[in-house]
């Protein structure tokens, strides 16, 4: 699973010229769900999105997390995130799960973002959307559920 993170003053997402989702402060989060993906994945990205500490303290430090400063979560699904571009010109796709399997994952997503007490907007699955966003600062963060689950690797002069 991959979520693309983004940091925004505001966000919305359009199918057709419908607003069919929208927050002020908060996060907005493209979805990805790869093939093979499970609740086990699906709880490590939202469990990571819910407590990341990315807006600012008095201090202006990134030390608070989206519950600290009642934001609230747009959840947009893109299985472009998925996409393996290294051969050839045109992306493949074939690492991103079956519509039927990642709508599930997807609801089950936002289900544990609720459970956190955070607004959670979305966009309509399998629709052609339109995501407008105001990026706030810019903060983007890529996350990987496979490179969350792998052990941190030392640094020079680190010993583990």
């Amino acid at each position: 699973m991959r979520a693309c993170i983004q940091r925004v003053q505001w966000a919305r997402v359009k199918v057709n010229t419908e607003i069919v989702g929208e927050i002020k402060k908060g996060i907005l989060v493209l979805l990805g769900v790869a093939v093979g993906d499970t609740e086990k994945e699906t709880k490590l990205i939202a469990d990571k999105v819910a407590q990341l500490r990315i807006f600012e303290d008095a201090q202006g430090k990134m030390n608070r997390s989206l519950a600290e400063v009642g934001g609230a979560v747009l959840v947009v699904s893109q299985f472009t995130l998925l996409a393996d571009c290294r051969k050839g010109r045109r992306p493949s796709f074939t690492k991103a799960a079956p519509p039927e399997d990642a709508e599930k994952l997807v609801d089950q997503f936002v289900q544990i973002l609720r459970e956190y007490g955070l607004p959670v907007a979305t966009g309509r699955f399998r629709e052609h959307m339109e995501v407008e966003l105001l990026n706030d600062g810019p903060v983007t963060i890529l996350l990987d559920s496979d490179e969350l689950s792998r052990p941190r690797r030392a640094g020079p002069g680190v010993v583990e």
